[in-house]
């Protein structure tokens, strides 16, 4: 899974990555918890782009809402999807076809468990470059009839690459940035045709490290999360 990830490249840096307008005051974020909005990013809907591919950056609740859902709340739930099963989920099936996205991040938190102690040890994972990458994201709208708006999302996850399987069982899908318009471009990609992205990312692109328990609180959003330690 997914549950914990960051954010603190520079504004000039995610522009250039994903080709989008970005606020230049935007806050760095070391510890990023479910319920909480992070930055996607999406093509443009139809009617207010040109015939080129042409994306923005939007702000998100980490933590599905289906369109359906009576209570938004216990939906919100569902941060994470599995790539062999979105496509066909009743939850997820209607936004892999059709409203996908990248989850903007430059790092992730995973959790390995001790099988002698049962204690848990935090793993900060990111890219050797250091570059923002996309994570394979879901989108979803929730309105009903007084109550506020939900534009929500789920990251999706698949099986671990090398490095990953010695931490945990299941890592994000990370899509390559020549894979961008392919993933967000729903029109000319349908959902056959992108299953073949959602595979582990290549291991020797990335690099991880033990960090302090200070991240397992998400009241905790400083540097000092992405420290390497014990």
């Amino acid at each position: 899974m997914c549950g914990r990830f960051t954010l603190y490249s520079s504004a000039a840096l995610i522009a250039d990555t994903f080709s989008v307008e970005v606020p230049p005051t935007l806050p760095k974020r070391f510890n990023i918890a479910p319920s909480q909005h992070v930055l996607a990013v999406r093509e443009k809907p139809a009617a207010t782009k040109p015939a080129t591919h042409e994306r923005e950056l939007v702000s998100l609740q980490w933590g599905f809402v289906p369109s359906w859902a009576r209570d938004p709340h216990l939906a919100g739930r569902m941060i994470n999807a599995r790539s062999e099963t979105a496509a066909t989920k009743p939850a997820f099936r209607a936004s892999f076809r059709s409203r996908r996205c990248l989850v903007v991040a430059d790092g992730f938190y995973e959790w390995q468990t001790d099988p002698d102690t049962g204690k848990k040890q935090p793993w900060y994972v990111r890219l050797r470059s250091g570059l923002p990458f996309g994570i394979a994201g879901l989108m979803s709208h929730w309105e009903k009839p007084g109550k506020p708006v939900i534009e929500s999302c789920a990251l999706l996850t698949c099986e671990p690459n090398e490095l990953m399987a010695a931490i945990h069982d299941r890592m994000p899908v990370i899509i390559p940035p020549e894979s961008f318009d392919a993933w967000l471009d729903v029109q000319e990609h349908a959902e056959g045709n992108v299953s073949k992205l959602l595979r582990p990312f290549d291991t020797d692109q990335m690099t991880a490290y033990r960090v302090s328990t200070l991240v397992n609180s998400p009241k905790n959003d400083s540097e000092k999360c992405v420290v390497g330690g014990r």
